[in-house]
């Protein structure tokens, strides 16, 4: 797969790109090394997974992170209830082909990992947010991305036959250690500028009326030069691009803005704020003589 390739099938999938997303991908999938996205929530860094998946037509499996996340929720678990009700429909057969039949594949739940390393074909493993889960997970972690086999005390070991490709996004919640860091490679997704960012409006939602769209991009364009517990992303862009496209608006006004601020931010204290200053906003965009 050549590089022109992956420009194409990221175009295909509607992802608009420029030249260093291209190359990470491309080089991420040719040498088969994970690839760590990081950039600030709403950005595009788990479209990046999903497009890739789409693209090698192959399946995503995502493991989400959080605080807490531990080996057993990552990798498998045993159906202790389905284990349960097969000792008491079975309870007269020898101990130790009672265990042996508990203890087998039937009984398991596979977890994201074993469910990327067994996969039938080389699939799309996205971690997602690793940044949420503690630094012992991310040890642990690193151990399988390094071996690709996980061994189950009661089945053996398992190797992966087909080595899937990994996607690793981080919010930089907290900063990650230099071993993952080593063993990927990095790429960084910022905030769009205003022409990319209106060609993903116009792609992603095609009825959106031109001018609107532009008065959307400008108005979140300045929207993140403001200081606020969360920074809208391109998420919250699109979001409000289609809410307003199916109202059939063809252009922003200080009514319409008050009345949707809770599409484009998810804090009272951001929106207070916003609020305070849209007149102001407004008038730095351009859009002040629309303001009724």
């Amino acid at each position: 797969m050549t590089l022109q390739n992956i420009q194409t099938l990221l175009h295909e999938q509607g992802y608009i790109t420029d030249d260093t997303v291209a190359m990470s991908v491309f080089l991420s999938i040719t040498l088969n090394k994970p690839l760590l996205i990081e950039g600030p929530a709403g950005v595009g860094k788990t479209e990046i997974a999903k497009v890739m998946a789409r693209a090698l037509d192959t399946d995503l499996i995502r493991l989400q992170c959080y605080e807490g996340l531990d080996a057993s929720h990552a990798l498998y678990e045993w159906n202790y209830q389905a284990q349960l009700l097969h000792l008491k429909a079975h309870e007269r057969e020898e101990a130790n082909q009672l265990e042996k039949n508990i203890f087998s594949e039937r009984f398991l739940l596979k977890r994201p990992l074993l469910q990327a390393i067994t996969h039938h074909k080389a699939p799309v493993l996205l971690i997602d947010e690793v940044d949420r889960s503690d630094e012992e997970f991310e040890s642990f972690m690193l151990e399988v991305l390094s071996d690709w086999q996980i061994t189950i005390p009661e089945i053996g070991t398992i190797k992966a036959t087909h080595k899937p490709y990994v996607v690793v996004t981080s919010n930089r919640v907290r900063e990650l250690s230099e071993a993952l860091r080593r063993r990927c490679m990095y790429m960084y997704v910022g905030y769009p500028s205003f022409e990319k960012e209106l060609e993903i409006i116009k792609t992603k939602v095609p009825q959106i009326d031109a001018e609107l769209g532009r008065e959307i991009t400008a108005f979140m364009q300045e929207l993140r030069k403001q200081k606020f517990s969360k920074i809208p992303g391109i998420a919250e862009s699109l979001d409000w691009a289609q809410a307003l496209a199916a109202m059939h608006l063809d252009h922003l006004d200080k009514s319409v803005v008050e009345a949707t601020l809770g599409i484009i931010l998810k804090d009272w204290q951001d929106i207070r704020t916003t609020s305070t200053a849209l007149s102001e906003l407004l008038d730095k965009v351009g859009i002040v003589s629309k303001v009724g």
